[in-house]
């Protein structure tokens, strides 16, 4: 469920509120086959489902970037706001993998708005996001994002 703001005064009133979690994406052999040839990383424990079977995680695991990546979609499920003409990524501020997301896993976002300060033209949003898998005890990802809404 999205939480839909209109203006940067509604966005600072949501300082500190937790965003709740977006829905669940399936991380399939296809996605990070894309990704690889995106990025240039073919390694075997990504793309070669029969070498990953024996390997260290069991099948094949997605890139950890590639779970980073996903923090923008899944993000962009959890907040929508309106009434600005930009949106750009700043930045991190820390990111943690905790856990491989194997092949065929389900994982989804749940986002906290940390902190919402002004900068020239607009404002910065800090995020703090856990990419969670799906019957996991770990979760896939820890993060702080930041973001700019620019008026």
């Amino acid at each position: 469920m999205s939480i839909t703001v209109n203006g940067l005064g509604e966005l600072k009133k949501l300082a500190g509120s937790d965003l709740g979690t977006s829905e669940w994406i399936e991380v399939t052999q296809e996605r990070i086959n894309t990704f690889a040839d995106a990025t240039g990383d073919h390694q075997w424990i990504h793309v070669d489902p029969e070498k990953a079977k024996d390997g260290p995680f069991g099948a094949p695991i997605a890139h950890g970037y590639l779970t980073l990546s996903l923090f923008i979609p899944l993000f962009t499920e959890l907040l929508d706001v309106r009434g600005v003409t930009t949106k750009v990524n700043y930045g991190l501020n820390k990111v943690r993998f905790p856990a491989p997301v194997r092949v065929g896993s389900r994982i989804r976002l749940a986002g906290r708005l940390v902190d919402v300060s002004d900068v020239a033209g607009g404002v910065q949003v800090a995020v703090e996001g856990t990419i969670e898998i799906e019957g996991g005890a770990k979760p896939a990802a820890v993060l702080q994002s930041l973001s700019r809404f620019y008026l």
